[in-house]
């Protein structure tokens, strides 16, 4: 194994929170290497728009993504069954790349609303100790909304996020989400333009008694310079967003409003196509030395550093905590250990509307990442769950996010899947069709059944343990799905609607069907070093020169897009590490 000159900081990972990070501690004067796994993207010459809308290659192919064949998991439903490899993605698509998750994302700019980050306490209060399942886990972050607000605030204005607020310092700001926490300013460019069904959903919404807003977004409503001087252009509306880079510097990336900064500070580095298979620990184990990783020809090399830190996808920065050696692994049957633990992804439901063609015409094609009309009246704690038998919500709404040709298929039940009525049923519907393939957005609350471990059997390319995912929907998360997706398909009856198919999430959970790539937790943020691997700065409990960034911290998953709040914890670890971290290293809270 070769060893490499010492650096400052070595960080696992260049997607969202690894460029924040290496951004923010390289302008501190920190020496700073970033090592991923998958190949360097540019905007100009990996996707520009000659080329980069083809369906085909990234949505069916999955060009941005990990191949299951470089690494895969092992899944099962429950601890009773034996877990098998997953051959082909499904239920989530593993990002591979530098800009991560955030070359291909739809750039839906959330903010979690303020009772979720103390919602165990909230709903204890509320509703009761005994009304929430006893096997479910949820647990306050040791964080609250108002301390990392200014921290959102600080995310949103680096990508130029379109929206319009409904909440600023405490007044309801109309048009808005009324629901919302209270924002310091507006958002620093207005809201898209909405196309014709996200209009006919607001209205509809409306008469029903909902106060619709528009989605916030990351595609631009209009040209945009950042604050670290990063030039935007505004969207383009081409339906070619989730899945794909954006080649009009349209979409909030790392690529179009980070990394330019970053890759001309000459006190940073970047290795990709390498991958790190551990972070190496002093003789106490208490302390990170370094990384080893593996370029593309297998050679190892170590990279020694002060500090590590963590920011890969969830599911890989807890696998290589397990293979590191940092923290316990999680026993569901004892209930102990950290690491593996809280594991949660996310409760989608639809309902598609299939309107008179003679009446209604939509243009799917016309859409971008994170365009629609939503309302908030069914997420988080805003409605009564009390006769309800279940806690958690998700926003809705009418989202075109495309009309692409191969997957843009709908057709009425009872339509043959193939054949000269098939087509004819398409061309019928194409146009006249509102589908939204996650129109409700719910959450996922954490369970003791549901975790993360090492799989006992299958091993990967490098001889190291698989991850093993064992997962299954609960109850309070099949009544939640229901009940939303109920309530959305009334609003879509009510824009004028012939028929509405209704399709809210039922069990077992399947690793085929895709739902979205928000997996989250297995290294948990929290208050207590027994039932959380990290502490409310990300900074780990048991090697304090490691901190984790990125949804791996969520101690369960709420009802909206996880960009937004992992983007502003990483701000927020940021700040830490830079006023206090820095001055006097080790723990930043003591248990």
């Amino acid at each position: 194994m070769r060893k490499l000159p010492h650096k400052d900081v070595v960080i696992i990972g260049l997607g969202w929170t690894g460029s924040i990070m290496a951004h923010g501690l390289a302008d501190a004067g920190l020496d700073v290497i970033a090592i991923e796994r998958g190949p360097w993207r540019d905007t100009a010459t990996d996707y520009p728009p000659s080329y980069a809308p083809d369906e085909y290659r990234y949505r069916i192919q999955h060009e941005l993504f990990l191949r299951p064949a470089q690494t895969t998991f092992t899944f099962r439903n429950t601890m009773k069954q034996d877990a098998l490899p997953i051959r082909s993605w499904g239920a989530f698509m593993p990002p591979n790349g530098v800009g991560g998750g955030g070359v291909h994302w739809n750039a839906e700019m959330w903010r979690f609303a303020p009772t979720d980050f103390v919602i165990k306490t909230h709903l204890t209060e509320r509703y009761g100790e005994k009304f929430l399942p006893e096997d479910m886990t949820i647990q306050d972050w040791g964080v609250t909304y108002d301390e990392i607000e200014p921290y959102y605030d600080k995310f949103e204005y680096l990508c130029g996020t379109s929206g319009t607020a409904g909440n600023i310092k405490g007044q309801i700001m109309p048009g808005g989400n009324p629901f919302e926490g209270p924002r310091s300013r507006a958002y620093p460019t207005p809201a898209q333009k909405q196309p014709y069904n996200a209009t006919l959903f607001a209205k509809a919404a409306t008469d029903l008694g909902y106060k619709p807003f528009p989605q916030p977004s990351g595609n631009m409503s209009q040209a945009y310079t950042n604050p670290l001087g990063v030039e935007m252009g505004p969207c383009t509306f081409c339906g070619y967003c989730e899945w794909f880079g954006c080649g009009n510097y349209s979409k909030s990336s790392p690529q179009t409003t980070i990394l330019p900064v970053l890759v001309r500070q000459q006190n940073f580095t970047a290795r990709d196509n390498c991958e790190v298979t551990r972070i190496l620990l002093d003789a106490s184990g208490k302390r990170a030395t370094g990384v080893v990783f593996v370029d593309t020809s297998g050679e190892e090399w170590e990279q020694p550093a002060d500090m590590v830190l963590l920011c890969a996808y969830t599911i890989f920065n807890v696998q290589l905590l397990m293979l590191s050696g940092v923290g316990k692994i999680y026993d569901p049957v004892a209930d102990e250990g950290t690491i593996g633990r809280n594991f949660t992804h996310q409760t989608v439901g639809t309902a598609t509307g299939f309107f008179d063609p003679k009446k209604f015409i939509f243009n799917p094609f016309i859409a971008s990442g994170a365009i629609g009309m939503c309302i908030d009246e069914f997420n988080s704690d805003n409605f009564d769950h009390g006769p309800l038998g279940f806690v958690g919500g998700g926003y809705m709404g009418q989202v075109q996010t495309n009309g692409r040709p191969i997957e843009t298929t709908p057709v009425p039940p009872g339509t043959p899947t193939w054949g000269a009525k098939w087509k004819q049923a398409v061309k019928e519907n194409y146009q006249s069709t509102v589908y939204s393939g996650s129109g409700v957005h719910g959450s996922f609350y954490s369970y003791r059944d549901v975790y993360l471990d090492l799989d006992p059997v299958y091993k990967d390319r490098l001889g190291r343990p698989l991850l093993r995912i064992t997962m299954d929907l609960h109850d309070n998360e099949l009544k939640m799905s229901a009940y939303l997706t109920d309530k959305y398909a009334e609003i879509i009856k009510a824009m004028g609607a012939q028929m509405v198919v209704k399709k809210p999430r039922t069990g077992p959970y399947d690793v085929a069907e895709y739902q979205t790539t928000h997996l989250c937790g297995g290294a948990i943020m929290g208050t207590d070093p027994k039932t959380s691997a990290v502490n409310r700065y990300l900074q780990s409990w048991d090697v304090p020169n490691l901190f984790v960034l990125g949804a791996s911290s969520f101690p369960q998953n709420h009802g909206y897009n996880p960009t937004g709040t992992l983007a502003a914890l990483a701000y927020w670890s940021l700040e830490a590490i830079k006023t206090q971290y820095l001055k006097n290293p080790g723990p930043l809270v003591h248990a």
